[in-house]
């Protein structure tokens, strides 16, 4: 028998067409970007959450409610707005067939955050209970779904003032065993009123609300390192704030319709290019815009119709025509926020002129750090580079940098690693400590100086040559060690990559436990007290105390499809100079106690 015969047959038979809510639970990444366990701000649960407080902010938009209620209790959420209430006739399609709403309308909804006629109903088809309610009018319409299939319906009067009410439980079956954290929806929720003032929110009765927009964002953002006083404009399209610290690179907020744009995007670039333009032109001055922008923070939020994303998880605006009417209107606030405000035009200056001085030592400094890898080697020593980088398409967005912890650890993920998406960067002990350093420590220091270049990050941090810059270092006292002084210096000189999410730990298993027929990888005391009951006491127990006890043959799954990482995130950038003056100063006697006070021992 030839080996065609075994294959499946494909005919008209293989040929299936999924419904809307199907292809949602089917493919819940194409709608929401990714699952999770509610460890991390972008898992699933909080899009969902997301999606419907969107709704809600689109009428407040519009002019309808400023009040916004949501209460979460074990893993029920309950949404409720007071605005113009979805159609009595057309509450059920509204949350469950696709393509319907009225966000289609200019009309209606001029400048819409929500996902244009999907977003309820993924949160409908991803919810093990659904429940919508409209008031209008002295009249409600109430729709009970589960798991997306309508369950009953009911109308009648009611008393209850107009707007919209959604309950929803994400479902198990798709997301797991998940949990909120709170952390995560008070900081969503301080960015909508930050971006919505006079709307107020509240979240199991705490309130959430701003005045003075933008300004209090960058305000609450930087607590007292602003240099100067926060400069504020707010146009019809447009508002921005911005303010100088004495930290390294620029630190942007963007926004589009409400929508968080944490890659930027055509807006972004058009106001850098419009900030440089008008301090050169107010200075009557041609400074460069390194010297410009270099401890730059700033928040800029426009409202535009039709903005086009670059992903449907719109990170990146992508909108051209854009460029001209942003430029003006960032020229014009910066002129009128520098002559209301001499004494923080003046700190302003004073700021550009001592970027172009440090920048002038640093050049010294960088070209003979550049003539000294010359003289040593060409290639960017401990360095095993993949092939596809960020900005070369899909294969790109998957690159992944990992910082191994020596030799031995970088040897087993070598031999197993996909050559194509994955790098390998081995350090050789542990890096110096950064914190409170100038830049042009980096280039005195070789490891560094290296790791830097290997990431393309030197001139800038938009060059990043990779997706996610994972730091994997052994489970043990030295690795984690390590791991804080990695953190230290990406934080100290290149905070933006946390910022902007590229920073990952890797996990890795502390144990395996193993009988002749099965084998269990343990990331937890816990998960090996659970694998000793299903395999039996008797199983073999192994601890692994560095990476490169691990076998190649073991690590290949460890940093394929299952891998584990933990996203490093500042939930504010005001807190980072504190941390990092408390675990990385030189306030020994502080950090001692802080351990005595603290230290678990295991019996």
């Amino acid at each position: 028998m030839s080996a065609v015969s075994n294959k499946p047959a494909y005919d008209e038979s293989k040929i299936k067409t999924l419904s809307s809510l199907e292809h949602i639970r089917l493919r819940t990444g194409m709608y929401i970007g990714r699952l999770g366990d509610g460890s991390s701000p972008d898992d699933g649960i909080y899009i969902l959450l997301k999606e419907v407080i969107d709704n809600s902010v689109d009428e407040f938009i519009m002019g309808a409610g400023a009040q916004i209620a949501i209460t979460i209790a074990d893993k029920k959420v309950k949404v409720r707005d007071y605005g113009r209430g979805i159609p009595l006739g057309k509450v059920v399609e509204c949350v469950s067939v696709i393509n319907t709403g009225a966000k289609y309308d200019d009309d209606v909804f001029q400048f819409s955050v929500g996902l244009n006629g999907v977003g309820t109903k993924a949160v409908n088809a991803l919810s093990r209970e659904f429940r919508v309610v409209s008031y209008r009018d002295g009249k409600l319409f109430e729709a009970r779904f589960a798991r997306g299939i309508l369950v009953d319906t009911r109308e009648g009067g009611t008393r209850e003032k107009n707007g919209t009410l959604v309950e929803f439980i994400p479902d198990e079956e798709i997301f797991g065993d998940y949990s909120f954290i709170f952390e995560f929806i008070e900081k969503r929720l301080w960015n909508y009123a930050f971006l919505n003032p006079g709307l107020t929110l509240t979240l199991n009765g705490t309130e959430f609300r701003s005045e003075k927009g933008l300004f209090d964002l960058l305000s609450s953002e930087l607590g007292g390192s602003a240099l100067y006083d926060i400069g504020w404009y707010r146009g019809d399209r447009i508002e921005f704030s911005f303010t100088h610290t004495k930290e390294y690179g620029e630190e942007h907020f963007s926004f589009v319709n409400g929508q968080h744009t944490s890659d930027g995007g055509t807006h972004l670039s058009a106001f850098r290019e419009g900030f440089l333009k008008a301090i050169n032109e107010f200075f009557q001055a041609s400074y460069r815009g390194e010297d410009v922008r270099e401890g730059l923070a700033a928040a800029i939020a426009i409202r535009i119709k039709n903005p086009i994303f670059e992903s449907q998880t719109k990170n990146k605006l992508g909108n051209g025509d854009i460029r001209p009417w942003i430029l003006q209107e960032v020229k014009k606030g910066v002129d009128e926020i520098l002559r209301r405000n001499p004494q923080a035009a003046k700190t302003l200056q004073e700021k550009i002129l001592t970027n172009e001085k440090l920048r002038t030592e640093l050049n010294l400094v960088r070209k003979e750090a550049k003539e000294a890898a010359k003289r040593i080697e060409l290639k960017i020593p401990n360095l095993r580079d993949c092939k596809a980088h960020l900005g070369e398409g899909p294969a790109g967005e998957r690159s992944t940098i990992f910082i191994t912890e020596g030799i031995s650890a970088a040897g087993s993920m070598v031999s197993t690693r996909d050559v194509h998406t994955q790098a390998i960067f081995s350090l050789r002990g542990k890096p110096e400590n950064m914190y409170d350093r100038p830049r042009s420590a980096i280039y005195k220091n070789e490891e560094l100086y290296n790791l830097m270049m290997a990431l393309g990050i030197e001139n800038a941090v938009e060059n990043l040559r990779f997706a996610r810059i994972v730091i994997a270092t052994d489970a043990d006292y030295d690795g984690f060690h390590i791991r804080n002084l990695l953190l230290t210096f990406f934080l100290t000189f290149f905070e933006e990559l946390v910022v902007q999410g590229r920073i990952f730990l890797l996990e890795t298993p502390l144990f395996r436990a193993r009988t002749k027929k099965d084998t269990i990888y343990c990331y937890s005391i816990r998960e090996r007290d659970e694998a000793l009951k299903k395999l039996g006491q008797s199983a073999e127990i192994t601890r692994f105390k560095g990476l490169g006890e691990i076998s190649p043959a073991e690590f290949g799954q460890f940093i394929g499809k299952d891998i584990r990482l933990v996203k490093v995130d500042i939930q504010t950038l005001s807190s980072v100079p504190q941390l990092l003056n408390f675990y990385m100063g030189k306030n020994s006697p502080d950090r001692r106690q802080f351990i005595m006070d603290n230290l678990i021992t295991e019996l």
